[in-house]
Order: C-alpha cells, then sequence, then structure tokens
C-alpha cells in the first residue's frame, strides 16, 4: 500500500483559492454527507445533535473552506458568514491521510497537523461519525495510487 507523504500545496494555489467562490466545497461536502445519511451511517442521536449546527472544514494549503449544516433532514451547505459551532483545519495532506485511513483525526490533531476549534462533545461526536464512512473501494485505491 502506497502512502500519502506530508506536503503543502504551493503558496500561489492557495491565493487563487481563497479568490474563489466557496459554495461548491459546501454543496460537494453536503453531498457526500446526504449520500451517507441515506446508508443509515449516522443515527438520530448524532442528528439530533447537529441540527442547526454548522460545521466547517477549512483546507489551508489549498485556501479552501466548506461550510455544512444539518436542516430538515438535510445536510446543506451553510453561508460561510453563519458562525460555526464546530471548525475543522488542516492542509490537503492530513485530510487525505484521514480519508485513506493512513491517519486517525486524533495522531493528527496531536502531532498539530490538525486544530478542532468549538464545541467538544459536537467535534468528537462529528469525528467518530467521519471514522464510520467507508469511502468507495475505487476511491481507496485511486488515493492509495496517487500517493
Amino acid at each position: 500500500m502506497s502512502m500519502i507523504p506530508e506536503f503543502t500545496l504551493p503558496a500561489p494555489l492557495r491565493a487563487v483559492g481563497r479568490r474563489l467562490p466557496q459554495w461548491p466545497h459546501s454543496a460537494a461536502l453536503a453531498t457526500a454527507l446526504n449520500l451517507a445519511n441515506r446508508r443509515e451511517v449516522f443515527g438520530e442521536a448524532e442528528r439530533a445533535a447537529l441540527a442547526g449546527r454548522v460545521v466547517r472544514i477549512h483546507v489551508t494549503d489549498a485556501g479552501a473552506c466548506a461550510s455544512v449544516v444539518f436542516r430538515d433532514g438535510r445536510f446543506r451547505a451553510a453561508s460561510p458568514q453563519e458562525p460555526a459551532a464546530l471548525a475543522f483545519t488542516a492542509n490537503t495532506a492530513a485530510y487525505l491521510q484521514m480519508l485513506a485511513r493512513q491517519e486517525d483525526p486524533d495522531t493528527l490533531f496531536f502531532h498539530r497537523r490538525l486544530l478542532i476549534e468549538g464545541d467538544t462533545d459536537l467535534g468528537l461526536l462529528v469525528k467518530n461519525m467521519l471514522d464510520r464512512i467507508e469511502l468507495p473501494g475505487w476511491l481507496k485505491a485511486r488515493l492509495q495510487a496517487q500517493a
């Protein structure tokens, strides 16, 4: 199995990313979470805890940010102006390593490669929820092949 190395995207990419609209990232994340929700990955108590609370994902080296909120039984893109109850901040490599199950969020957090801000209980709940999401086999293989 290939390992995803630690890397940082070039600074010009971050500068461009910051100038681009962020709502497509939020819409894509909401869509992915709704797919997981339809597969009943998330329990009723988890959905209740998330109801009306904005979760934000910052990808520092890409200059990207995605914000989602669970409302009316669905994940939806949230406005970047809405205050976040919980925010995760890391670079691209850290998120890819988490997705590929190469690193767990706790290790990244303790090595200061993942910053978690906001409601501690909600952070633990979301981290555990995301740990249960299984990537499709084709995506796992692609992530490992590109490492």
